[in-house]
């Protein structure tokens, strides 16, 4: 660097606040002298050590691709170890930043075992602390599998992530399918939430940290200094409903929202925002290219993971549904019922505090699986106009056609809100200014919400 600062050190200072990186085991030196090898490795290829985000403790290491083009060796290893160590020692989150052409051949299985080793700790400590890994050069091979271990997972836009390289793939290219970039990994894997500069990854990581719990044992994240006013007007919600991404926006404090994932299964969103000062997970159904709302595979497991982690954090879940069928296809048939399956298990077993809120459509079953008052949602609520029944009426009609039964009786009957009300399925019916201030009302009594 023209600096005289190694690209690793300046990559982290990029992420931290200024000043506050403390390094530590800088003098460790690989071992390895099997093939004569007298030249040192400074640090042996990774700095690592802590410092603060917006003055919260976190846990950092960056690999050096300019020594021994950041390959992971015995000692290289040994230092990342140490940094998931400390870090769930104290409960903070751990950071990694990968830049690496592999394992280091020289030092053979020594290496080998390394890559197994870091894996291992990385799933030892999930569930714990925070774990965020970022790409900024190469990420190949065993190592590549961190990133999807990793609870968020960053790339750049020139780095690269991979198992096989695309042109060992039988019958593939990088020119035909670059399977190893970025958009690749966003949009067709979903192992990567976001990628873009370096600035850019780094102004993201920032702001995930800033609304994550430093570690279970926090018990969630609440801020007790905000300036957004409790009950704040909820602005144009009702033309948001169908855009999950807009409706978080406006009712999150300050209108922050965290997205994770954006760029897989787009109509399935998840995130974070802030309620009254609280972090509270969000997932819910946006509408696909033709309006309509149904549940595919690779949104309802990109959900349960979502849940499963809000979980293990003790994070509160919005649940914002739109939902009226599935995904129709051959595939989808193949993969929904274990997806619907380990998306109702998340609900099912999950229990930090969950409220949900049925936007415009809750029809047939679908909407069951993301988060109904029978699968386990604390509280439920709607609004006057949200189409809730057990079939679209016009189709019920068909059915029913031969008892005399037409679909504007069905509807009258059976569907809607104030019917789900009168049976007990929906909590209250919300006007839409007042969204907002009900949420944080909501998930404020369910703060002491213990399993029984």
């Amino acid at each position: 660097m023209s600096d005289g600062k190694s690209q690793a050190l300046s990559r982290i200072e990029s992420i931290l606040d200024d000043a506050s990186f403390v390094e530590l085991q800088a003098l460790v030196t690989a071992r390895s002298t099997d093939f004569g090898e007298s030249e040192q490795a400074p640090s042996d290829g990774v700095v690592i050590g802590h410092g603060q985000i917006d003055g919260d403790l976190v846990f950092i290491y960056a690999q050096d691709p300019s020594v021994k083009n950041g390959s992971i060796g015995e000692m290289h290893a040994k230092k990342i170890l140490s940094v998931y160590d400390m870090a769930r020692k104290v409960g903070a989150p751990v950071i990694g930043l990968l830049d690496s052409t592999g394992i280091r051949l020289t030092e053979s299985v020594d290496a080998l075992e390394a890559v197994a080793a870091i894996v291992k700790k990385a799933s030892d400590c999930k569930g714990e602390i925070p774990e965020i890994t970022a790409v900024y050069g190469t990420c190949g091979g065993g190592l590549s599998v961190l990133a999807s271990v990793s609870d968020f997972t960053f790339m750049t836009k020139d780095s690269r992530l991979f198992v096989n390289s695309p042109d060992t793939i039988p019958g593939n290219s990088k020119e035909k399918c670059d399977t190893a970039s970025a958009e690749f990994q966003a949009e067709s894997t979903g192992v990567v939430d976001d990628y873009g500069t370096e600035a850019e990854v780094a102004e993201a990581i920032r702001s995930l940290i800033s609304v994550l719990p430093s570690s279970d044992r926090e018990g969630g994240r609440l801020e007790e200094e905000y300036t957004d006013d409790l009950n704040r007007a909820a602005e144009g919600i009702a033309d948001k409903r169908t855009d999950i991404a807009a409706f978080a926006t406006e009712i999150g404090d300050s209108r922050e929202f965290v997205e994770t994932k954006k760029h897989f299964a787009p109509t399935m969103v998840t995130g974070f925002i802030r309620l009254g000062g609280q972090t509270i997970g969000v997932v819910g159904n946006s509408a696909c290219k033709e309006g309509r709302f149904f549940l595919t595979a690779d949104g309802v497991y990109k959900a349960a993971d979502f849940v499963n982690y809000c979980d293990s954090m003790s994070i509160p879940v919005l649940s914002l549904i739109n939902a009226e069928g599935y995904q129709k296809s051959v595939e989808a048939e193949k993969s929904l019922p274990g997806a619907l399956a380990a998306l109702a298990y998340a609900f099912a077993e999950a229990e930090t505090p969950k409220v949900s809120v049925y936007l415009t459509k809750a029809v047939g079953t679908s909407f069951l699986f993301m988060d109904a008052k029978s699968l386990g949602a604390d509280l439920v609520f709607a609004y006057s106009d949200t189409e809730i029944a057990s079939m679209a009426p016009a189709d019920a009609a068909k059915l029913l056609s031969k008892d005399g039964l037409d679909a504007a009786t069905f509807e009258e009957k059976e569907c809607g809100a104030a019917n789900a009300a009168r049976r007990g399925y929906v909590d209250r019916l919300l006007t839409f200014p007042d969204t907002r201030k009900y949420l944080i009302s909501a998930f404020d009594m369910l703060a002491t919400k213990e399993a029984f």
